[in-house]
């Protein structure tokens, strides 16, 4: 019987009570979803005619364009928020005090604010300043959502690489300072690699909460996958309703499918790192080599002092 550190293994009659836990909820979930499809059935949500309107070129044309728009600010919001991040980890870590405030304060303050009051306030200066803001004023749904994220990411992602920065082992910064490294080589090569490599998989989850947070841009119009899809459906009739049900599962599975793609690059990377040799190899173990003339000397040692012995004490 093996046991945990965090607990004891169960015993024959835990086992039993697990094993038993384990069949009524699995029975639970089991009902739970049949009364979902009765309830769905008995709404004529599953008619093969709602299922059908997505066999339609435009219907699909309309996802994709979805899907891409989502993908386009995850991916101008996912690297701006590493970026900006990086700077703020930098900044708090920073030996000025006006830096450093001024770094945990734009921390603290973006993560306490709820992410959809950000965007939403961004989103009405942009309106209000856009003939002022050129380029930006023109495209104000997209960068009101794309600024808002990273404002917000960046804020978390800024504390995930200081976790990382300050799990390096201080004995290793005392060695780069007394070989002559500045602290700018220090940060650049020594510190942030290390804190990358550790803290990766925890960065891409952030990215995956980053992907799922694009669907607030519904809120401010902006035509992601879940503001066009909703519009798709209230376009579309089907034995005289609209078909929410049958386009909000679509788009779950969506939404699912690709923050499942994003876990399980975290997963591979930690499982990549974990099997990842690191550190000096340590040497087999040897007969120490015996240097010339110290044994011989020690065997002399034994005969002078015999001689030694023999000569009469002046």
């Amino acid at each position: 019987m093996t046991s945990s550190v965090l607990y004891d293994a169960p015993g024959p009659r835990a086992r039993l009570r697990n094993r038993l836990y384990t069949v009524l909820g699995s029975l639970a979930l089991a009902a739970l979803l049949a009364f979902v499809v009765y309830r769905l059935d008995a709404k004529n949500q599953l008619d093969p005619d709602v299922w059908n309107i997505f066999n339609n070129a435009g219907v699909r044309a309309n996802i994709r364009d979805g899907v891409l728009t989502t993908l386009k600010v995850f991916a101008v919001a996912g690297v701006l928020s590493l970026v900006l991040g990086l700077l703020l980890a930098v900044a708090r870590l920073s030996e000025r005090r006006p830096v450093r405030w001024f770094a945990t304060g734009f921390i603290e303050l973006f993560r306490a604010v709820p992410l959809l009051i950000t965007i939403y306030a961004l989103w009405v200066l942009f309106l209000t300043y856009k003939k002022d803001l050129g380029a930006v004023g023109d495209n104000t749904a997209f960068w009101g959502l794309v600024i808002g994220l990273t404002v917000y990411n960046g804020s978390v992602q800024a504390e995930i690489f200081r976790a990382g920065i300050n799990a390096v082992p201080k004995g290793q910064v005392e060695a780069a300072y007394a070989l002559g490294l500045r602290k700018y080589q220090v940060m650049t090569t020594l510190l942030l690699p290390q804190a990358v490599r550790s803290m990766l998989p925890t960065m891409i989850s952030q990215l995956v909460v980053t992907l799922k947070d694009t669907s607030l841009g519904y809120v401010i119009t902006y035509t992601e996958l879940l503001f066009a899809t909703r519009t798709m459906a209230n376009n579309i009739i089907v034995n005289g309703e609209n078909p929410f049900t049958a386009v909000t599962i679509v788009v779950g599975a969506i939404y699912i499918a690709m923050c499942l793609a994003l876990s399980s690059v975290a997963t591979w990377i930690e499982r990549r790192g974990r099997r990842s040799k690191t550190g000096v190899a340590v040497a087999a173990a040897a007969e120490p080599a015996e240097q010339p003339g110290v044994l011989d000397a020690a065997d002399r040692i034994p005969e002078q002092a015999d001689g030694d012995a023999d000569r009469p004490v002046k």
